[in-house]
């Protein structure tokens, strides 16, 4: 059972592929990107994971996301109302 493991659109995006559950590759994405904790999605880490287990995308049989929603929504509400805060053009 190959099952893809994914962490992105916070900080330190990353991609992990078990294959029949040990650990058969791993990547952050950063690493290929040369963006110090790079949020974006893992496609250059998936790929990675991919190609040194030797499979494709469609040998995946799961593929599962790190995300708590609500921890999620807390800190994207908190970095608005800062952001918000020091905004420098609104009014004290």
């Amino acid at each position: 059972m190959n099952i893809l493991g994914l962490s992105c659109f916070y900080h330190d995006s990353a991609a992990c592929l078990l294959v029949d559950g040990s650990i058969k590759a791993a990547a952050q994405l950063e690493r290929f990107t040369r963006k110090k904790h790079d949020p974006d999605f893992p496609k250059e880490a998936i790929d990675y994971c991919l190609k040194e287990a030797g499979i494709e995308i469609n040998d995946v049989n799961y593929i599962v996301y790190y995300d708590k929603p609500l921890l999620t929504f807390e800190r994207l509400l908190l970095t608005y109302l800062v952001s918000v805060q020091n905004c420098p053009i609104l009014p004290s």
